[in-house]
């Protein structure tokens, strides 16, 4: 029988078949609740903006966001403590979404940051009032062209972009599903789902909008070619196993799946689309995790952006990042693991250098945290490498603890201001530590957890990714990486040198006093530092148990 003719026979079987016995789609609503609620409160974020009146939608917007986070995370302890972490893990809707222990320990990490990273969204004190009117770090009117006359007109009525946290909303809703995906397509709209988002809110920036704009659009362009990579792994991948689903491609990379498409029978098993798709796939999370090579947007992006938004989006998303490429390469690719391994050695190897490197050269403090951030990536994917439980339970930590960290040394630089706005150039820092000693000290406590000094979060973070790391047989990973840790310790104790050991200039900055929104961030940011710093032993059995994927 030619091709032709049983591709025709097959057609003819699929129309004769009737339409009663297309089966309706179950899908889980109460074990999808912690998105559900999200994505709802981004829709009523949209329905405030255009029915509520404009004086009173900030304090709606912030209402209904801080309110939405905190219900979708008793959502997700609901479900740990109803057993969907361990016993009851397993896949939900139809097969597009994991159900299971990493799932909802990331969404909740998420989450937490989440709400923490909307306070300093909502902050609108820092700044002196524009005609009578408290402004925040957003722009007046997003869609007027920066110095121009609707510009001014807008800042002078008064206006606000409170479109920021129905964005952020979707960016999150986004980022639960991300981790969570348990088919390619899942993974591909939830990563445009909270891209997106995201894309917009680093072109808001109240001032040097033009940076903004600019670092907004080459985070979309690189962003853009991220998408394409990833999704033409993705067709690759379906072209070798003849399915979008993790576990028939984990089944068909190990060799055992039972029946076999045979419109796909000659496709199937071709391992050059199986290596070249999973590369794909990969080099698109790496984008998103910020690793060397895919990290050029980072440093441009974290300057530009409006610094709340640098803080959510370097935190959120680097948790969002790591849980599906840990999902990825543990649920799907496992039977390639002496494939991807040796390539993740040189990117993790690379990314701690080069991170460490390179923000040594660094002037400006949002630039060399985000040179920081690609360095911790670095470390990150040494506890992926362990392809361990060990390995889970020590990145699942280390995302938990850095992601507070980075939020609060982000809302302490918002509060270093001069007659520009923020003072981000390390030369205004000087003297920090005499002019106001309690922000300094807590910026210092930060930059020591970044360090990996002792009794901070950071320390045991990266005790536990090395430890795992080495154990799984990567000791000279661990000896670069503790190399890297020393070369990046050099540039965070120059900064606390700086604040606290340098003579203040007269025409220094000022600390502006904040709302207790940001003071609630910076204060979280520092007890769950020293928390995890002191006594993390809770926090890594929670970890633990939550470190096994549902296959």
């Amino acid at each position: 029988m030619s091709p032709l003719t049983s591709a025709h026979s097959l057609w003819t079987l699929a129309a004769e078949a009737p339409a009663d016995r297309i089966p309706a789609p179950t899908i889980e609503y109460a074990q999808l609740a912690p998105t559900l609620i999200v994505v709802g409160a981004a829709v009523l974020g949209i329905l405030v903006e255009a029915f509520v009146p404009r004086k009173a939608r900030y304090y709606v917007q912030v209402f209904l966001t801080v309110a939405a986070l905190a219900s979708a995370f008793a959502a997700v302890v609901g479900l740990a403590a109803g057993g969907y972490g361990s016993t009851k893990a397993h896949i939900a809707a139809m097969g597009a979404i994991a159900v299971d222990g990493p799932a909802l320990f990331l969404q909740g990490t998420i989450l937490l940051a989440s709400i923490v990273a909307v306070f300093t969204f909502a902050e609108r004190r820092l700044d002196p009032a524009a005609h009578g009117n408290r402004v925040d770090s957003f722009a007046a009117q997003a869609a007027s062209v920066p110095g121009s006359d609707s510009e001014k007109a807008a800042v002078k009525a008064g206006f606000t972009t409170t479109e920021v946290f129905p964005l952020a909303l979707f960016a999150i809703a986004g980022m639960l599903i991300f981790p969570a995906a348990n088919d390619l397509l899942t993974l591909f709209i939830a990563l445009e789902v909270f891209s997106l988002p995201l894309y917009l809110l680093c072109a808001l920036a109240r001032r040097q909008r033009l940076m903004s704009q600019e670092a907004a659009v080459k985070y979309f362009l690189l962003g853009a070619f991220s998408s394409a990579f990833l999704l033409f792994g993705i067709a690759l991948l379906y072209g070798y196993a003849g399915s979008v689903s993790y576990a028939v491609i984990a089944d068909v990379v190990d060799g055992t799946v039972a029946n076999i498409d045979p419109a796909l029978a000659s496709t199937m098993g071709n391992d050059a689309l199986l290596l070249i798709g999973g590369a794909l796939i990969m080099m698109g999370l790496l984008f998103k995790v910020g690793a060397v090579p895919f990290h050029m947007w980072t440093p441009d992006v974290y300057q530009g952006a409006p610094t709340p938004i640098t803080g959510f989006m370097a935190a959120a998303t680097k948790v969002a990042a790591f849980g599906a490429l840990l999902r990825l390469l543990y649920v799907v690719l496992p039977g390639l693991r002496w494939d991807w391994r040796p390539v993740m050695w040189a990117v993790a190897i690379v990314t701690m250098l080069a991170g460490a490197v390179i923000a040594v050269t660094q002037t400006d403090v949002k630039r060399l945290l985000a040179y920081s951030s690609i360095a911790h990536a670095g470390f990150i994917l040494a506890g992926v490498i362990a392809t361990s439980a060990e390995g889970v339970q020590s990145v699942l930590f280390y995302l938990g603890a850095y992601s507070f960290v980075t939020i609060g040394a982000f809302a302490v630089v918002t509060l270093v201001r001069d007659a520009g706005g923020e003072a981000t150039h390390l030369s205004k820092w000087a003297g920090l530590g005499r002019r106001s000693p309690l922000t300094a000290a807590v910026f210092a406590v930060f930059l020591l957890a970044f360090a990996g000094i002792p009794l901070t979060s950071g320390f045991t973070g990266k005790f536990a990714v090395f430890r795992a790391a080495a154990e799984s047989g990567a000791g000279v990973l661990v000896v670069i990486g503790v190399l890297s840790s020393a070369i990046a310790a050099f540039f965070y104790i120059r900064v606390i040198v700086l604040m606290f050991f340098s003579e203040p200039k007269a025409d220094g900055p000022t600390v502006a006093v904040p709302s207790p929104l940001t003071m609630t961030t910076i204060a979280v940011g520092v007890a769950v530092t020293l928390a995890l710093g002191l006594a993390p032993q809770y926090f890594l059995e929670l970890a633990g148990q939550a470190s096994t994927f549902v296959r």
